[in-house]
């Protein structure tokens, strides 16, 4: 089953609004498609979460996200001059790996 919920929330202050990409994980999706000025947000209510990027091949400013359970992981927007493409990540819940996803970066 795949879930991607798409939303805008306010921005902290100092801060733009972007739109997010929500990863409920239990309902993992294969691909999560962003643009420049989008961000993916994982949430688990029942496990601790980490994302994990190749260090050398990675979109965002750092390669490794991690949170407790019930926390939100927000990636960010993508680094500025990244090239759009597909930037693959393990997901671990609970320190056990359990499954790969892939970000798409598209232009706009």
């Amino acid at each position: 089953m795949r879930g991607v919920l798409c939303y805008l929330r306010d921005a902290p202050e100092g801060r733009e609004a972007m739109a997010e990409k929500l990863v409920l994980v239990g309902v993992i999706p294969e691909i999560v498609v962003i643009g420049p000025s989008e961000q993916v947000v994982w949430l688990s209510d029942t496990a601790n979460l980490k994302i994990e990027f190749d260090p050398n091949r990675c979109p965002f400013q750092s390669n490794v996200f991690q949170a407790p359970s019930g926390r939100q992981l927000q990636s960010g927007p993508p680094r500025p001059g990244i090239k759009p493409g597909g930037y693959k990540y393990r997901l671990w819940m609970n320190d056990q790996l359990i499954g790969q996803g892939e970000v798409i970066l598209r232009e706009r």
